[in-house]
């Protein structure tokens, strides 16, 4: 019964919390910011006005938290803030866009997830494996 403690799995909030960084912040950027990135021309064409700025406002405050904050955010640089916009990024995704449905044809279960962790990220901090911490801020 001692293998179903799992004590063999080295504990540490710091490596778990520098894990879902990396985890979240490669997957936001290399699979959906990476894409509106290359694509946003094309993309600007169809893309809505969930808060009411203007289509071409909108995108871009989404490719800034889909590129630059989830890069911040495997960094480990800023890591509070860019969790932060992330959330707001992925709360307009799910609430609005998504009109809070979580499966069928137009599920927001994805943005969902994804803000339950960057919600994690903003109140846990980055963790000891990260340049904040690195220059002292807080971690």
């Amino acid at each position: 019964m001692k293998f179903l403690q799992l004590n063999f799995i080295p504990r540490s909030t710091d490596f778990a919390l520098l894990v879902l960084r990396v985890w979240l912040g490669l997957t936001m950027l290399m699979v959906h910011g990476w894409a509106k990135l290359a694509g946003f021309s094309a993309m600007l064409k169809q893309f809505g006005d969930p808060i009411g700025i203007g289509p071409l406002p909108s995108l871009v405050l989404l490719v800034l938290a889909e590129v630059a904050c989830s890069a911040l955010l495997v960094l480990g640089l800023f890591t509070r803030f860019a969790a932060l916009a992330l959330t707001i990024a992925m709360s307009v995704a799910f609430f609005s866009a998504h009109k809070m449905v979580l499966s069928g044809p137009a599920s927001g279960e994805i943005a969902f997830l994804f803000l339950a962790g960057y919600v994690t990220l903003f109140f846990a901090g980055a963790g000891r494996f990260s340049v904040d911490r690195k220059l002292g801020g807080a971690a």
